[in-house]
């Protein structure tokens, strides 16, 4: 069994990703991302949880003492990105095998299939300087740019009030919790745990568009 070279230090910053086995597409509608939300909510936490089970508002459940922290999430058709620091030793690693483990039972049962959902184990990369911490912030907000115009990265934003419109409303990523929009949804995410990089929308908007028309440096 391969051993991972990156320690999963608490209190150090993680990129964590992932994507379906043979690219295979893992969210196909709205109930799809939604269960990848519960599930960012429920999976933090030592207690186990079983969505079906839960009636009402299922983010407030008290789950207690959360095992890492979110700073920053989204969802694309076939893979997900998540910036997390682990809260406690060996508390990532424990997430995301409850977090994969939940989306592959909840997908292999929903569309009748059979084996590994995922391309191997997650991905991690150490977000060890800020620089590169910053910077994961909008490229994982960026992510959904590609479902509107696929080519941006390389050939420039053809309508930017679009593709900005386009942010505000993907309800599957945390774009909107740093516009500070009020959603149940706001509490995955703890921005207290994160450097003050986006102390505000502006400053959040700012970057994001900086990112979006800068075309010598775009997030890759």
């Amino acid at each position: 069994m391969a051993i991972r070279k990156t320690s999963f230090v608490p209190g150090e910053y993680f990129h964590i990703y992932n994507r379906g086995n043979d690219k295979r597409q893992i969210f196909h509608d709205a109930s799809d991302y939604y269960h990848f939300l519960k599930l960012l909510y429920l999976s933090n936490s030592h207690k186990n949880f079983v969505i079906r089970d839960i009636e009402g508002d299922i983010y407030s459940i008290d789950r207690g003492n959360p095992i890492i922290n979110i700073g920053a999430y989204c969802a694309m058709p076939n893979h997900f990105h998540l910036l997390i620091t682990p809260i406690e030793e060996g508390g990532l690693s424990k997430f995301m095998q409850k977090f994969s483990t939940g989306l592959s039972m909840y997908y292999n049962a929903k569309y009748s299939r059979t084996g590994s959902l995922f391309e191997g184990k997650f991905k991690a990369e150490h977000a060890s300087n800020d620089t590169y911490l910053k910077y994961l912030f909008s490229y994982i907000h960026l992510n959904p740019i590609k479902l509107i115009q696929k080519d941006w990265k390389e050939n420039g934003i053809k309508d930017l009030n679009k593709c900005v419109e386009y942010l505000r409303k993907y309800y599957f990523s945390s774009y909107s919790d740093y516009l500070n929009q009020l959603r149940p949804e706001r509490i995955i995410i703890n921005r207290t745990a994160f450097p003050d990089y986006l102390p505000n929308e502006k400053v959040f908007e700012k970057e994001i568009l900086d990112w979006l028309v800068n075309t010598e440096a775009r997030p890759m």
